[in-house]
């Protein structure tokens, strides 16, 4: 739905089931009209469509797409994100590192996003721009050497630039303007600003440049400039929260870098607080059953630590509760309901999505803002409630704080 300052909010339809097209539908059907009433009733109301490879091959068969589109009309709906990052199914079954695959080496990552891209073309409406968040390459681990890991974000540059040429067609051809939003992520091969700026400087431009001048007969600052139009950052507050940077600093980096962000995720990470001096390990003993009630085996859970100004990343919660270590702070990638500060002893970066807020005030940052709390299904028990009435809830409290 459109918010302040032209920007529109959404939430991401990840979290519901949608490994076929028959679920994903089914699961807007149930829920969208529900939500639509209560946070946007007189107005359209807005969508963050996710699609797995599955459900978006099924969507362009027969009358599928049409048929959506209707309903989308006679809702008062409309689609103006999309969530390209997980390619396979996102629920009922173990994802974590897969989550990744297939990464941006793989044709198969371009064919799907490809799909994607006409799908969202189909279905956004003129006047607007639409993005789709994807992967931050592909994943830190898969690749054990320098060597590799430059071959991966060789690769990886390779084709995004497919993707720049083919975003520029489509709307030549559409006048709809489209863009790829990178998400960095803990132990993504892009976790942080320093690491985006640095792909785009050493890898995405040089590889770039030079194929889109020769393909489309720019000049060095036209290539550029499409460069940075079709590749942007989706901007995931609960990850740049487990990177420990202060939203202010690293959109004015971005901002210096050229770099756009496409979509910011409106996210909360958890935050566990010792109860000590950080000295003694048998003091947060509650503050570690606590966290044991979100050690769950589908996603993954990385923990990050600042140490002496350098961030410490742990791949996954089983590691840091097995191990008890003595800490000040930890912070955990397990999307908690954004309007909850408190969990208990534990707590969560609420306060960065205050701070985004706070500075989508005064500057238009992003057109997009989609709120991403996935993990309803295995959160733990005490704090699970009807799925509808809990997107309700972020949704509101993020419109009565902004």
């Amino acid at each position: 739905m459109r918010i302040s300052n032209n920007s529109h909010l959404t939430y991401c339809t990840n979290i519901h089931p949608g490994q076929d097209w028959i679920t994903t539908f089914d699961s807007l059907k149930t829920n969208v009209p529900k939500i639509k009433s209560r946070v946007s009733k007189d107005k359209p109301f807005g969508l963050g469509l996710r699609l797995s490879n599955k459900a978006s091959e099924e969507l362009g068969l027969g009358e599928k797409l049409s048929d959506f589109r209707k309903w989308l009309s006679d809702n008062d709906v409309y689609v103006f994100t999309m969530n390209g990052f997980p390619y396979g199914n996102f629920h009922n079954e173990r994802v974590k590192d897969r989550v990744h695959a297939p990464d941006w080496t793989t044709d198969e990552r371009v064919t799907y996003s490809k799909r994607l891209f006409d799908q969202l073309s189909a279905l956004l409406p003129n006047g607007m721009e639409g993005g789709i968040s994807t992967s931050p390459i592909s994943y830190k681990y898969w690749h054990s050497s320098d060597d590799a890991t430059k071959k991966a974000f060789t690769k990886g540059a390779e084709n995004l630039t497919g993707i720049i040429l083919y975003l520029y067609h489509l709307e030549a051809k559409t006048g709809k303007y489209l863009h790829l939003d990178i998400e960095p992520e803990p132990d993504g091969m892009l976790e942080n600003s320093d690491e985006v700026i640095q792909f785009f400087a050493g890898y995405l431009l040089p590889i770039a440049k030079p194929i889109l001048k020769n393909t489309l007969g720019k000049n060095d600052a036209e290539v550029v400039a499409l460069i940075h139009r079709y590749i942007t950052v989706c901007y995931d507050i609960c990850h740049f929260s487990l990177a420990f940077e202060e939203p202010e600093a690293t959109f004015a980096k971005f901002s210096e870098a050229g770099i756009k962000v496409g979509k910011i995720q409106v996210s909360a990470a958890l935050k566990i607080l010792s109860d000590s001096s950080g000295n003694d390990a048998d003091g947060n003993d509650t503050i570690w059953e606590a966290l044991s009630q979100f050690d769950e085996p589908t996603y993954l859970h990385q923990v990050t630590e600042k140490v002496e100004g350098k961030v410490l990343t742990y791949n996954d919660l089983p590691i840091i509760l097995k191990n008890r270590k003595p800490f000040k702070e930890l912070r955990a990638h397990f999307h908690v309901p954004i309007f909850l500060e408190q969990f208990g002893v534990l707590h969560s970066t609420q306060d960065h999505i205050l701070k985004v807020i706070e500075y989508l005030k005064s500057n238009v940052v992003s057109q997009h803002l989609e709120i991403e709390t996935y993990t309803w299904d295995v959160l733990p028990t005490a704090l699970k409630r009807d799925i509808s009435e809990s997107i309700i809830r972020e949704i509101e409290w993020f419109t009565d704080t902004l």
